[in-house]
């Protein structure tokens, strides 16, 4: 079997190295990664992938037919992605009690596919729209939702994979998984939707992730669009599951609210476990732009099926995870990996990491963390690609005064909004109304002060009505938590598009 990973790589050693170098370098990683010495689960799916590694090159022949399918499949011309990780400190005083860090992980394609001219399409994508046609759907919403379906069919070519799910309360497969080539008759069944029913999301997941295991391949995009208006009930843990199960395949989940009668934790879940995205379409006048640009999005990719594993050495915590580029949310680590989903050729993807490093550490250059960014690249014979970042720190009684980087700052003041909203909304759902109100107008005021006036006004507007009321409005908490998260990205992000006309 071909490894998935580059074992030199992973164990830090060159392809001449000698059976003492990949001795000597996987004890370094056994020291710090192994489970009984460090509990963190990054940790063991690195000691894990080290351990395959170190055991394919100790076997002679493992090895030479490694070397030989390496050196037929890789060229110089072989395209790469770079990863730069960036701490807030350099240096680190030494104090009696615990203190944050945080480290910027970017992620960026080679130069020659941001600086070559190239058509807009770079891949050719297995795509499967799984669509919301409840009883709720009926009317103007699930009108736009058939001319954003007929769009999206426009813009595929021959080699692209579609496939069409509709769901209420039982799921039908109405263009099942096939080539974009009689686009008439793939747009008639879209325009055959009917909306009834309840709502059953794992009923439509379910089909979807059929579909597109049909023609998954390495080559492709392998994604699922879900568009719903509305909560599941009863399913969310099975939904979850199947998330889980198709982010460990290389299947993307992302995840579209449209209107406010959804639960976007829920969706996020779904997102953050596959590598996809979650979003809020304000109005049904918004889903042709948006789903389109999706869409399209998803056809620029360079490499798919990233991950992002981080094994920070074991007297340190790992507090916080946050993805903020291409997609700002929240993410998680399941199984080991933080799935990231798609690498587009002229766009990072940007995570930021909170440690918590512990009180009285001793004088002089210390570990803190290994790193492993790791995804395919389409265009390479040999797709597979990691890049493994290992970050020191010095640990000073006379610190050097220094400013974190700006790019670092940038971040936690955007981010920052966006957990002071999320404290108002967690107090606001535990009925501590005072608190709520208080945090909303501690952000209206943050708003102002950064120059975000829409928002200031949305948030001192919550905060009157939490204090009026003793409630806000499904609308108010997702412009507000969906607003504040598009911050993150800056003016002109695909998270922007909140539109505002009537439905």
């Amino acid at each position: 079997m071909v490894p998935t990973l580059d074992p030199y790589t992973t164990l830090g050693v060159a392809p001449n190295a000698t059976t003492e170098d990949i001795k000597a370098a996987y004890r370094r990683i056994a020291k710090r990664l192994h489970s009984d010495k460090n509990p963190h689960p990054g940790a063991t799916a690195q000691m894990q992938a080290a351990t395959e590694a170190y055991d394919l090159l100790l076997d002679r022949k493992k090895r030479r037919e490694y070397d030989e399918m390496r050196s037929r499949l890789s060229t110089e011309d072989d395209y790469i992605f770079t990863f730069r990780v960036t701490p807030s400190k350099r240096n680190i005083a030494a104090l009696p009690e615990s203190q944050v860090i945080y480290l910027l992980a970017e992620i960026f394609p080679d130069e020659r596919a941001r600086e070559e001219e190239q058509e807009e399409r770079v891949a050719n994508v297995n795509l499967t729209l799984v669509l919301d046609r409840s009883s709720s759907m009926r009317g103007q919403r699930l009108e736009r939702v058939k001319v954003a379906a007929h769009q999206i069919i426009d813009q595929l070519g021959e080699d692209d994979i579609l496939s069409i799910i509709t769901f209420s309360d039982k799921a039908e497969v109405i263009v099942p998984a096939t080539r974009v080539t009689d686009k008439p008759a793939l747009k008639a069944r879209v325009s055959m939707m009917i909306a009834s029913g309840a709502t059953a999301i794992y009923q439509g997941l379910e089909a979807g992730y059929e579909e597109v295991k049909k023609f998954y391949g390495p080559k492709l995009v392998n994604h699922i669009i879900l568009l719903t208006d509305g909560k599941t009930y009863g399913d969310e843990e099975q939904c979850l599951e199947l998330a889980e199960k198709a982010g460990h395949e290389g299947v993307g989940i992302s995840a579209m609210g449209l209107g406010s009668d959804w639960n976007d934790i829920f969706l996020d879940r779904i997102a953050s476990l596959t590598g996809g995205a979650s979003e809020y379409i304000q109005s049904s006048s918004a889903v042709v732009e948006f789903l389109n640009n999706y869409v399209r999005n998803l056809s620029q990719a360079f490499a798919e099926r990233m991950r992002l594993s981080i094994a920070p050495d074991p007297d340190i915590q790992l507090e916080l995870i946050f993805k903020l580029a291409p997609h700002p949310q929240p993410a998680e680590i399941h199984d080991g990996y933080i799935q990231l989903g798609s690498l587009q050729a002229k766009r990072p993807i940007v995570v930021l990491l909170q440690l918590q490093l512990p009180a009285n550490m001793p004088l002089g250059f210390r570990s803190i963390a290994r790193l492993v960014a790791d995804g395919d690249i389409l265009q390479n014979a040999r797709q597979s690609y990691q890049v493994v970042s290992d970050i020191s720190l010095e640990i000073t009684d006379r610190p050097v005064t220094e400013e974190p980087p700006k790019s670092i700052l940038n971040a936690l003041s955007k981010l920052t909004l966006y957990r002071l909203q999320q404290r108002a909304q967690e107090a606001l759902a535990t009925g501590n109304f005072a608190e709520a109100t208080k945090h909303f107008k501690n952000l209206a005021t943050r708003f102002l002060e950064h120059g975000h006036e829409d928002l200031a006004q949305q948030a001192y507007t919550a905060a009157l009505q939490i204090s009026q009321t003793q409630a806000l409005s499904a609308d108010g908490q997702k412009s507000l938590k969906y607003g504040t998260r598009s911050l993150l990205l800056g003016p002109g992000s695909m998270s922007t598009v909140f539109l505002n006309e009537e439905t």
